[in-house]
């Protein structure tokens, strides 16, 4: 067993792992920041995506050692409290949901979008980085709008950065 410490949602955590731990494991089963989904385990689907350093990661391709001094932020790091951020809000308001399932890991890759291509984004950006996402209940028509109507909440004063 090895022992690991990073910040995760702006909180310090440690725990021993074994060396061959996935960071979504560690998450989800020693954290309980059950938030963060296992899809695919193939790094197909993108309902693991987490911010590790400010990046966008799939956490189920990632080892919970190689985080070691990190900041990562989960989809319940996102939230001011009670207050959603804004690409969360804009889901919800949008209907950028329908099971669920996908939709952290979509959010926190629109979040990471945003932070590096800016608030003014078109339906091809969109959609083409939003590729790496497997959505299979919607025809990612809402979704599409929600992380449009997001990215603009975030450049009208709602940017926060996700590793805050």
């Amino acid at each position: 067993m090895t022992t690991i410490s990073m910040t995760v949602n702006g909180k310090a955590v440690s725990g021993s792992v074994e060396p061959r731990t996935l960071l979504v494991q560690f998450l989800r089963e020693t954290l309980r920041l059950t938030g963060t989904h296992v899809g695919c385990d193939t790094s197909q689907c993108g309902a693991c995506v987490v911010h590790v350093d400010g990046a966008a990661v799939k956490s189920c391709t990632m080892l919970a050692v190689s985080c070691e001094g990190s900041h990562v932020t989960t989809i319940e790091g996102l939230a001011n409290g009670t207050e959603l951020h804004p690409m969360q809000a804009a889901f919800r308001e949008h209907h950028g949901l329908q099971c669920g399932f996908c939709t952290p890991g979509m959010i926190m890759t629109a979040v990471d979008l945003v932070n590096r291509k800016g608030s003014v984004l078109d339906e091809h950006t969109i959609r083409e980085e939003l590729e790496g996402n497997i959505c299979r209940c919607t025809g990612y028509h809402n979704i599409v709008k929600a992380v449009e109507a997001g990215a603009q909440a975030m450049g009208a004063g709602g940017l926060r950065a996700a590793a805050e």
